[in-house]
């Protein structure tokens, strides 16, 4: 399979056609083996316009949704960045493409150490990947320029918002375990702006600040 062939189709097809406009987004998602980040049995469906299985009940995001939740948090380079839910990787990798620093936790501590073998191998040294509960954020890491969740929350954590920068912003997917709202939170100050996006579907945010496992 040409790669890098369906890559600059999945850029066109999925994302211009739906209104992503973000260059650097673009150019990102041009390149970014999203075949290394699904099961070998998956490879073949690598730039399929959907979620995959990744295993332990998880899957990595529609290339779209990925595009449009990094495009909502407006990065610029350089950025300080914290993901809720690792999953295989991907989402990480396409931050770490932009960001200066990405931190990311994964519940499911077998696909935090494949994910953090996988982003080492493929030379993404500026993302630092850690097992546990994603709802409570790493507020030792604090203050985030960006925090992006990737998966359903019953409601927004007070603890993510709280470990937001000056300006950062909290892109979340929120509502029922079966459809949600994706959310943008801006802290402004003590305030806190939010923004309806689109309609979406996550697994669940499972944590003591989300879905009970």
């Amino acid at each position: 399979m040409n790669y890098s062939e369906e890559r600059n189709s999945m850029v066109d097809r999925q994302l211009k056609s739906r209104g992503i406009k973000d260059p650097l987004i673009i150019d990102v998602m041009g390149r970014v083996p999203r075949h290394e980040f699904v099961p070998d049995a998956q490879v073949g469906s690598a730039y399929y316009d959907g979620p995959l299985p990744i295993g332990s009940g998880q899957t990595i995001s529609q290339p779209y949704m990925v595009a449009v939740m990094t495009e909502a948090m407006g990065l610029k380079g350089g950025d300080r960045v914290l993901e809720v839910g690792t999953g295989s990787g991907y989402q990480a990798a396409v931050l770490a493409e932009i960001a200066g620093e990405v931190y990311t936790i994964e519940r499911h501590g077998e696909l935090a150490e494949a994910a953090k073998n996988r982003l080492l191998q493929l030379g993404y040294d500026n993302v630092h990947v850690s097992a546990g509960d994603g709802t409570m954020g790493l507020p030792e890491k604090a203050p985030f320029d960006g925090i992006i969740v990737t998966a359903g929350a019953p409601h927004v954590p007070e603890r993510l918002k709280a470990q937001l920068g000056e300006g950062g912003r909290l892109i979340i997917p929120v509502g029922g375990q079966y459809l949600q709202s994706l959310l943008r939170i801006t802290r402004k100050g003590d305030d806190f702006q939010q923004e309806d996006l689109l309609g979406c579907v996550f697994v669940p945010l499972i944590g003591e600040d989300g879905w009970k496992g």
